[in-house]
């Protein structure tokens, strides 16, 4: 496998399809977003893993796998010949997830400062991270078509990634530090 192409040695990269974009291109910022996002999953998975928590970890790589897919269909600009990956349901299967790992941590009313264990800590970066790529998948949306089943992955990922956070602090014993200034915005 060759790693350097010399393709992109003029500022532009190959989208799937053979098209070619500038790399600052929005479709390309919005795919190169994912792609930070999985990164920072990556990181935040192997310091679950040494610290224990293999559930939140396994469950994760499930995620980048889906991250992958997203990616992949941002990458795409819609053919006949493309088929996009992301599940219609992409979004519905974390919900679960999301449901059973708010339990975990005791309710909370107001905003919240990030931090805490590094675990969730990176949660907490990671969730920033996939705030940030879907930004920049509505920005492509108001530019081109996309697969919306993929936006829709992105903006249910960042509500996990913030319970997971909080559930890895609750585990150790870390409680949420309140911001200040905050008004109750979460409702039951």
């Amino acid at each position: 496998m060759r790693i350097y192409t010399r393709g992109g040695d003029h500022g532009k990269t190959g989208l799937i399809g053979g098209i070619r974009r500038f790399k600052d291109d929005a479709r390309v910022e919005a795919y190169g977003a994912v792609d930070e996002a999985g990164a920072f999953l990556g990181l935040a998975i192997s310091q679950l893993e040494q610290d224990g928590h293999m559930d939140i970890a396994s469950l994760l790589t499930e995620v980048q796998q889906t991250l992958w897919d997203v990616g992949a269909d941002l990458a795409a600009v819609k053919t006949d010949k493309y088929i996009f990956r992301t599940p219609e349901d992409a979004a519905a299967v974390l919900e679960p997830w999301i449901d059973k790992y708010k339990e975990e941590a005791e309710a909370v009313k107001k905003f919240v400062l990030r931090g805490g264990s590094l675990g969730a800590s990176y949660l907490h970066v990671a969730c920033t991270v996939v705030r940030r790529a879907e930004r920049r998948v509505v920005r492509l949306m108001q530019l081109e078509e996309i697969h919306m089943p993929a936006l829709s992955f992105l903006n249910r990922l960042s509500d996990l990634l913030f319970l997971l956070a909080r559930a890895v602090n609750a585990r150790g014993g870390r409680k949420d530090i309140e911001y200040s200034h905050s008004t109750e915005v979460f409702r039951g």
